[in-house]
């Protein structure tokens, strides 16, 4: 039954995690000015978008699952890479280049870290450029830092009730033997992965779309919901519209993290060109759902709906700007 899905969902980690960002939202909260413009620099998108010149700098960081480094570390420095530089273009922009701030007890257990590191870094050609390391600690931890630079925003501020929700993702691919991701890029060639994401900044300066996500360890409804909170919308997720890859079981492909994967709430009239600029790569492009107004998140599969998570209600992860705070469009900064 949808009720007994919906329940699952709510239970599971990696939206669970994004709970433990509310306590940022307090102490920060919705915006920060700029030091040159005294303009806002918004809170809780993928990156931080300061305004320099024409564009944008993009400023993000990852911390690793401690889970992932203890046990799969050249995974997991593969990830703390990749998910940087999926940020960057999920809002419209080219990764610059990457630091990393590295623990553990020696410099052999380093080692397998590293090497996920620098596979990831040639792979989607983005330097790692320095950093921390400490290998005398206690324990082993990883996080990843990456600034790149846009020209136009997709930023998770502007979804509109009306618009269409779009699902961009690679279904070629394979399921982590143990935990949720998507590998859809450790075996792809360099140049394909660059290319699927270039899409992204290319999307952006058309002028097609303006608000998305990058789906992250929340899975695809834990991203939507990031993308409503920030927004100040609700939406309609239909279940049977989302394609899921024919290995892999479809509850376990909504709480994945797709090594490709982004969520695009687009203007109705864009949806057609945009899935045109997906098409020639063998990449999905296919509609889900549609941004409403309110607050609720509304599961639909048939003819049977629950309602999944009323953000009026029940923060997700705390970031939820006022319209008055949003009155001036941050893509327009």
């Amino acid at each position: 039954m949808l009720s007994e899905l919906a329940t699952e969902l709510r239970q599971t980690l990696g939206l669970l995690h994004k709970r433990d960002i509310q306590p940022v939202a307090r102490h920060l909260g919705a915006w920060v000015p700029d030091n040159t413009t005294q303009k806002p620099i918004w809170l809780g998108d993928d990156c931080a978008a300061i305004p320099d010149g024409e564009g944008y700098l993009l400023l993000a960081a990852e911390g690793m699952w401690s889970v992932l480094v203890e046990t799969e570390p050249w995974f997991a420095g593969w990830c703390g890479v990749l998910v940087n530089v999926s940020d960057i273009y999920a809002m419209g922009g080219k990764p610059i280049a990457v630091v990393d701030a590295l623990w553990s007890q020696s410099t052999d257990q380093a080692e397998q870290l590293w090497q996920g590191m620098q596979a990831a870094s040639k792979a989607f050609n983005v330097p790692i450029v320095g950093g921390h390391t400490h290998c005398h600690s206690p324990y082993k931890a990883l996080s990843v830092a990456i600034l790149g630079r846009a020209q136009q925003l997709i930023t998770s501020f502007n979804a509109q009730p009306g618009d269409t929700l779009l699902l961009v993702t690679d279904l070629k691919g394979q399921p982590h033997p143990k935990y949720p991701f998507w590998d859809a890029a450790t075996m792809a060639e360099p140049q394909t992965l660059q290319a699927h994401l270039n899409l992204l900044p290319a999307l952006a300066e058309s002028g097609l779309c303006d608000a998305g996500k990058d789906i992250s360890m929340g899975g695809l409804v834990g991203t939507l919901l990031m993308l409503l909170e920030t927004s100040g919308c609700g939406a309609e997720l239909d279940l049977e519209a989302i394609p899921c890859p024919s290995d892999l079981d479809f509850k376990q492909w909504l709480v994945s993290f797709p090594s490709y994967g982004f969520l695009l709430s687009v203007r109705p009239d864009c949806v057609e060109p945009i899935q045109q600029l997906f098409a020639p790569h063998d990449l999905v492009c296919t509609a889900i759902g549609q941004i409403t107004p309110g607050h609720t998140l509304t599961l639909k599969s048939s003819a049977e709906s629950t309602s999944f998570w009323d953000l009026s209600q029940e923060s997700l992860t705390g970031f939820s700007p006022s319209h008055a705070d949003r009155k001036h469009n941050p893509s327009n900064l």
